[in-house]
């Protein structure tokens, strides 16, 4: 049986159109078999960016300058971890899966709620959302996979920052102020699964200098986006 980040895309096809009924993004919460009655056009599209990677590979970097480009909220993922998971990464401990879910899970919902008519947005929402979590093991991404579940108008693209550990390490120790510290980089390390094999998502060369890193994000995105009819 195919996990869910090995599942193939499902197909753009403008001459193809679905016969099922919609769905309430409500529902978005569980997974559930897609049910449409039209394919939707790209300007209807809604698509989730999640730019992954170990700490240090520059995902808040990334995902901001995503941001900017795409004119789309962004969210930063170490803004939804527990005073909890902070205090443990703070002490070198490593979290667990445990730890771990209802952190991504409370990221996988906000997610959908940016993609959604509210007040905030006026009732427009945006054509998509930038989503900065490491999300280092395949059954993390198939947690934020969810979001997508349930309907055609939502894609969602994980960007994977690939980066060697001895300059991850530098980046961490470099910081100022910041819970992470250097020795939980190895730790997830040892937890990372890179993304080999998933439709989804796409791996960036994170060694360049930090515009060409942009650049490359940029040009991938805007690639991803052109298969769109």
């Amino acid at each position: 049986m195919l996990s869910a980040g090995e599942r193939p895309q499902p197909a753009m096809n403008k001459n193809v159109t679905a016969t099922r009924n919609p769905v309430n993004k409500s529902s978005l919460s569980h997974p559930t078999t897609p049910m449409w009655t039209v394919q939707p056009k790209a300007e209807q599209i809604q698509h989730i960016w999640v730019v992954t990677g170990p700490a240090g590979c520059g995902k808040s970097t990334v995902g901001r300058g995503l941001q900017a480009a795409l004119g789309v909220p962004f969210l930063e993922g170490d803004d939804f971890h527990t005073q909890k998971n902070r205090e443990k990464m703070g002490s070198g401990i490593p979290l667990t899966d445990a730890d771990r879910w209802d952190w991504l899970i409370s990221l996988r919902n906000a997610a959908i709620k940016a993609l959604s008519p509210s007040e905030a947005n006026g009732f427009h929402p945006p054509s998509g959302v930038v989503v900065a979590c490491s999300a280092l093991k395949q059954k993390y991404r198939d947690v934020m996979r969810v979001a997508a579940y349930g309907t055609p108008s939502v894609q969602i693209h994980f960007v994977y920052l690939k980066l060697d550990e001895k300059v991850l390490l530098q980046r961490v120790m470099a910081r100022q102020a910041h819970y992470m510290k250097s020795t939980m980089v190895q730790s997830q390390l040892q937890d990372l699964e890179e993304p080999q094999g998933e439709w989804d998502a796409m791996t960036i060369n994170a060694h360049t200098p930090p515009e060409q890193v942009m650049r490359d994000v940029l040009e991938a995105v805007r690639d991803k986006l052109a298969e769109y009819p």
